[in-house]
């Protein structure tokens, strides 16, 4: 396990919760061979950048909700499965607007690297909820290997409020190295000082 994950797992283990997610120093190039021959083959990595605050305020706080991307908007698309709307509205799987009220969004994509078309219409499709009128904030994980990293800042910006704050390339998700991000915990987000912290004891 990377040491970075490693860390989170550890304290999650010993401890029952996360008090913290920090910035990864690095990430890494996801491998392309996964053969036996390959076992012992170190990852490349790179220089990791830390938390970007695209827009808003560099402070905010809230539960924390979400997931990937490409997940939340097959709620909202047949493509993939002929009856996937209509199920997802008669089981109600994505939380009413007021389920959302003053929650902290969080989105990553997948393994799939969705091509930048397709990444502003899943967003836009989020954005016709409007979800985006009733969150505190966003929270936005690394794309893996960094396909497409400008290309969705823009996007962020260019579909989001101004007013709406964003925070990009978090290492969760399918990017690695991956933290640990506690759902339902009152967050704490600060992109100046580069840490979001968890208040175990604050009631939703």
């Amino acid at each position: 396990m990377l040491s970075y994950s490693l860390h989170y797992f550890k304290e999650l283990i010993e401890t029952g919760r996360i008090s913290e997610i920090r910035p990864s120093d690095v990430w890494y190039e996801e491998r392309t061979d996964f053969s036996p021959k390959a076992l012992g083959t170190p990852r490349v990595s790179h220089a990791n950048t830390g938390f970007d605050l695209l827009q808003g305020n560099a402070q905010f706080e809230g539960e924390i909700l979400g997931g990937c991307l490409e997940s939340l908007y097959d709620i909202f698309d047949n493509s993939l499965h002929a009856d996937s709307t209509d199920l997802c509205q008669k089981y109600k799987l994505f939380p009413d607007l007021s389920d959302w009220e003053g929650k902290i969004l969080l989105l990553e994509t997948s393994q799939e690297k969705p091509e930048p078309d397709d990444f502003k219409k899943m967003l836009q499709a989020l954005k016709e909820t409007g979800i985006f009128e009733v969150v505190s904030g966003l929270l936005v994980g690394k794309p893996m290997d960094e396909t497409f990293y400008d290309d969705y800042k823009e996007t962020l910006m260019d579909t989001i409020d101004s007013n709406i704050p964003i925070i990009y390339n978090l290492n969760v998700g399918h990017a690695t190295p991956r933290a640990i991000v506690p759902f339902g915990v009152h967050a704490y987000v600060d992109a100046t000082e580069q840490v979001i912290r968890f208040d175990y004891n604050k009631e939703s």
